[in-house]
């Protein structure tokens, strides 16, 4: 299986199983690559907060969500070690926000990822980056 293929399973695999991202946030997966991922979300009027502009941690969430699929997406089991986020401008009901995670590197157990937060107009609305550590296991098992 190429490291492609691979990614693209990991994707499919845990995105079946992701009630927070599709079900409750309603993100879509768009692409799950080798140390790669997009995520697309839809502002709607339950994410906003009360000066009437998408609340941050649904923001965050987003990039979480893409966050994990790109450490994941080498089919080493790999939880989030430590992230920050910078929020840089507001997001309203209407928007439709994207989301692209890149590996930066990955050594041994750690990674670091870096997330960008866009909305339809190609604007950057927040920047995140995530440290990974990979944990025992595999997001689906692999033939030896």
């Amino acid at each position: 299986m190429s490291p492609h293929e691979k990614a693209q399973r990991v994707g499919e695999t845990m995105f079946a199983n992701d009630t927070a991202s599709k079900d409750t946030m309603g993100m879509e997966l768009l692409a799950c690559e080798p140390g790669r991922a997009v995520m697309r979300m839809a502002v709607k009027p339950l994410h906003l907060n009360g000066h009437q502009i998408c609340h941050g941690g649904f923001i965050f969430t987003l990039a979480d969500s893409t966050f994990a699929f790109a450490c994941n997406s080498h089919n080493r089991n790999a939880v989030a070690a430590g992230c920050s986020i910078e929020f840089l401008r507001p997001s309203h009901a209407g928007d439709v926000l994207t989301c692209e995670g890149v590996e930066q590197t990955l050594a041994g157990r750690h990674g670091i990822y870096d997330m960008k937060v866009t909305n339809q107009r190609g604007e950057v609305v927040a920047m995140f980056r995530g440290k990974s550590a990979v944990i025992q296991g595999t997001v689906f098992p692999e033939a030896a």
